[in-house]
């Protein structure tokens, strides 16, 4: 039942913020950075150093700057950061994983896994995608694991593969109307 859903939704929504990532959220974006990194069902996690690679710490590294902006949910109870999404340009030497043009932003987004398949994600990918309409984004792109139950999420928002692979994992972009 839609409604059933819809109402579940809205209910747990009240029990949660989000705001604005801040630059003293930097330290809770890495961590969101390590969540993010896709390991298939019953493969080994990364080591947790691996966010500490220049190839993915570019992703958060010295927040707040020019074209960052990012939202942060945390449970309303005490506070608890659960999950963040953010964008970031990352151009020339910095190109990311999910680089598209030096005017498409790159998206990476991730919650802590007790948080995860409980609509949270959604509601928060929606709040961000509505944000950047309002700001007057025109694009921005992804780079995600084909297996990951992520794309699944990001298609339904009206994200696209591009085409571009970049080891195991494909670039989608999402344009705003």
């Amino acid at each position: 039942n839609t409604r059933f859903l819809l109402e579940i939704i809205l209910k747990m929504s009240s029990n949660y913020l989000i705001h604005e990532l801040v630059k003293s959220d930097e330290p809770f974006l890495y961590e969101m950075l390590y969540q993010a990194l896709y390991v298939p069902e019953g493969g080994i996690p990364y080591e947790r150093n691996i966010i500490e690679n220049p190839e993915l710490a570019k992703y958060v590294k010295d927040w707040g700057k020019e074209h960052d902006f990012g939202l942060i949910s945390v449970k309303e109870e005490n506070d608890q950061k659960i999950g963040a999404i953010w964008i970031r340009l990352l151009i020339g030497q910095e190109k990311g994983y999910g680089y598209i043009n030096n005017t498409t932003p790159e998206l990476t987004f991730a919650l802590l896994p007790e948080y995860r398949n409980q609509g949270l994600g959604t509601q928060l990918l929606q709040q961000f995608l509505d944000q950047l309409v309002q700001k007057g984004y025109v694009s921005i792109s992804l780079s995600v694991d084909p297996e990951s139950h992520a794309c699944r999420l990001y298609r339904r928002f009206g994200f696209e593969d591009t085409g571009i692979i970049s080891g195991t994992s494909m670039t989608m972009l999402k344009t705003f109307k």
